[in-house]
């Protein structure tokens, strides 16, 4: 059996009540992957059912905030905490928050593009 594979481009208004609809309707979240990008960055959330698989791809300026989906995916924390530490995306009121110490490394935001 094969199931079908999207990617969506999503506005950060359209963001969060997307994510509450996947919820709603008994998707898992599956992955949620940065990337770092000319103007900013790309954050795209995956989501599951049965075959299915769904992403969504937000686009974010480097200055743009994110609210986490941790109220709506508690096991977002983790993959949320590692795209701040790691890329420095600007996402908000992660629970819990481990103020970018997820990993000991020596270099702050060390895959955030470099000027």
């Amino acid at each position: 059996m094969v199931g079908r594979n999207e990617i969506t481009k999503i506005t950060r208004a359209q963001f969060f009540p997307a994510v509450v609809q996947k919820k709603t309707e008994n998707w898992r979240l599956v992955q949620i992957c940065a990337v770092s990008v000319d103007h900013g960055y790309e954050m795209s959330y995956s989501f599951c059912k049965g075959y299915d698989m769904e992403t969504y791809r937000l686009e974010l300026e480097e200055e743009d905030e994110v609210a986490s989906i941790t109220q709506i995916y508690p096991c977002a924390f983790l993959q949320e905490n590692e795209a701040k530490q790691l890329f420095g995306v600007n996402i908000t009121n992660i629970k819990p928050d481990y103020k970018d110490k997820v990993y000991r490394i020596d270099e702050t935001t060390p895959f955030k593009k470099k000027e």
